[in-house]
């Protein structure tokens, strides 16, 4: 089976899919899978454009999980969506550097629920688990993740609105 970890960046994908490798589980970083899918720079955006149909459709399915902010876009069994209240995303975001404009397109992101609207459009909501990680530890959320895999936690999604944090971050 494979599970993918998507999320807005900021979201903790990374930090959570270390934990979970510390735990056992085989985890893929997806970041170094689609450099040789590149098409261009957006260098407005500080972004590489991908052909994301042709990486997702070449990609060949391993055990596991796969942490990226495209992991959605594959063949997964099941798909968790990280999420993080967009001021506390942008805290994040501007601790890694990130330039104003980039920190605002993410925060946005998060609270238009872009990424979950990404998942529903190729998963059943069944397939799906949303998690908040604003306020929990690494551990914590391994522990809900690995519970949603097992089917110990039903699917969830579609219960985090932050829509009135938009225009509010930056």
């Amino acid at each position: 089976m494979m599970y993918g970890i998507s999320g807005t960046p900021g979201t903790g994908k990374t930090t959570i899919a270390e934990e979970l490798s510390a735990r056992g589980h085989p985890v893929l970083h997806l970041a170094g899978t689609t450099d040789s899918y590149r098409l261009d720079r957006d260098e407005d955006r500080d972004t590489y454009i991908i052909d994301e149909e042709r990486w997702a459709r070449e990609f060949i399915a391993v055990e596991g999980f796969v942490e990226g902010h495209l992991a959605h876009l594959l063949p997964c069994d099941l798909v968790i969506v990280l999420r993080c209240r967009p001021d506390v995303l942008a805290g994040r975001l501007s601790g890694r550097g990130y330039s104003r404009a980039k920190i605002a397109e993410n925060a946005e992101a998060e609270a238009l629920d872009v990424i979950l609207i990404e998942c529903l459009e190729g998963f059943e909501p069944r397939q799906i688990y949303e998690l908040d990680t604003t306020d929990k530890s690494a551990q914590e959320c391994c522990e809900m993740i690995e519970g949603f895999v097992r089917g110990k936690i039903p699917p969830s999604f579609g219960e985090i609105d932050w829509s009135h944090y938009l225009g509010t971050v930056l």
